[in-house]
């Protein structure tokens, strides 16, 4: 069995959907639209078969996100290797997204930072 996709509603969908185009490699689709609804969503791809479904709708609220919460932590993306980790870190404290952690090795032997993103949401980036 594997995970065939995550989901995430969003309030801004474009500009998240650039956050994974650009910085982490997603190819998107052109997007699927419900007239009835108003739900708007893109399917973002990654090389290794994974995907992220981003979804908004006119009513969604983006309610805060603290960093110590129940639920879904955050999404973790491989770069490869503690160099990408890094670069990868910098190019996002650079373009103005908060680093809450690393780039370090965690006590479980993880190399990784984690950053805050997306409206909020935690991503890890790990070799």
């Amino acid at each position: 069995m594997k995970i065939e996709h995550i989901a995430m509603y969003v309030a801004e969908l474009e500009k998240a959907r650039d956050f994974f185009v650009k910085y982490l490699g997603g190819k998107s689709n052109d997007g699927y639209h419900n007239v009835k609804t108003d739900f708007r969503s893109y399917f973002i791809s990654f090389d290794d078969g994974a995907r992220l479904e981003l979804m908004t709708k006119p009513e969604i609220i983006d309610a805060d996100k603290p960093l110590n919460r129940t639920g879904y932590a955050h999404i973790a993306f491989s770069v490869g290797s503690k160099e990408r980790v890094d670069e990868l870190t910098e190019r996002l404290r650079t373009d103005g997204y908060e680093v809450v952690s690393g780039p370090r090795t965690t006590g479980d032997g993880y190399y990784e930072s984690c950053i805050v993103a997306v409206e909020g949401n935690q991503i890890e980036i790990t070799v």
